[in-house]
């Protein structure tokens, strides 16, 4: 049976990860479901992060030093802006500027927000499909110790220094789905699922908080395989650990598979992990090496993931 993949991701780890899938599978083959609980508008302009990280990543055009933004960018936008006296706490380079206002555009023509992702996915040379987790705004809120902070004022402007008390999703209960994804779910055309290693809290769990998609995992019996964003005991890259210490939930591998137990059937998790497993529910643990330092890393986690799903399906 062919496969067809259906791939949770949102960041720069999970963009990671949806490198090495896009370069072993066929377009028809994967489909990337992106978080766009980060999404906000700044400067009128409509700013989708993650989308853009995983858009960048597979085209091969993203800053590899950042994980985030355009490789050879330049900042004379930016530098401009400050001298018009505007608060240029959130960075935007002049190639990343483009983007921006061209999804601006496409939005303010009428197009939704999955077209207009192909869109801009197609003139940067992509076939393989990348989809907003929402065709409507869903936004990412976190009540911290200094009040209550839409994501990008706390993972940019405050640079994740606020403590977390509580993380909500505004707009997930009328969230829209976008119709192909409904037509490939109604149609049982995925064999399997991955939930790629980013922040389960500010990126997954967006996801998750749309109920359509919730359901459709929870009552799937195709095989469910998460990575882990934890390495002994700490983030792979993100305050994925700081959130846990502050939520009150242990920064390992135990406490990510407990996390995702109604969900998923696999965890893959580090070689530095191998002696940490525990019996969480029904989940087996897969022990590998799930660093992605390069492009090599990445293709090779992805190959380790695409085999163990061919082997549970």
């Amino acid at each position: 049976m062919k496969q067809k993949i259906l791939a949770l991701c949102g960041g720069v780890g999970g963009a990671k990860l949806a490198y090495g899938l896009s370069q072993l599978t066929t377009p028809e083959e994967i489909v990337f479901l992106v978080n766009t609980g980060d999404d906000f508008i700044h400067l009128d302009l409509h700013i989708s992060p993650d989308l853009d990280t995983v858009m960048y990543t597979l085209a091969g055009v993203n800053d590899p030093k950042k994980g985030w933004g355009v490789k050879e960018e330049t900042w004379n936008a930016l530098g401009s802006l400050k001298k018009y006296g505007l608060d240029t706490w959130f960075q935007l380079g002049d190639k990343d500027l483009a983007t921006h206002i061209r999804r601006t555009q496409l939005l303010k023509e009428g197009l939704k927000l999955s077209e207009v992702t192909r869109n801009l996915s197609s003139q940067l040379g992509l076939k393989h499909n990348i989809l907003p987790m929402s065709e409507s705004p869903v936004q990412t809120m976190i009540q911290t110790d200094q009040g209550k902070l839409s994501f990008q004022e706390y993972f940019v402007k405050h640079k994740c220094d606020p403590k977390i008390e509580k993380i909500e999703f505004l707009g997930s209960e009328v969230a829209e789905v976008p119709t192909s994804l409904e037509e490939l779910i109604k149609d049982d055309k995925f064999t399997g699922i991955i939930i790629c290693p980013s922040n389960p809290y500010l990126s997954v769990d967006p996801i998750l908080s749309i109920n359509k998609i919730r359901t459709f995992l929870l009552e799937t019996n195709i095989p469910i395989l998460a990575v882990s964003p934890i390495i002994d005991n700490d983030s792979i890259k993100g305050p994925t650990a700081k959130i846990m210490d502050e939520m009150k939930v242990e920064p390992s591998v135990n406490a990510i598979a407990a996390h995702y137990s109604e969900l998923i059937n696999i965890l893959v998790i580090d070689q530095k992990d191998k002696d940490n497993q525990a019996n969480i529910g029904s989940i087996d643990y897969l022990v590998d090496s799930i660093y992605m330092k390069n492009n090599e890393d990445k293709v090779s986690l992805a190959k380790v993931c695409l085999e163990e799903l061919r082997k549970l399906a």
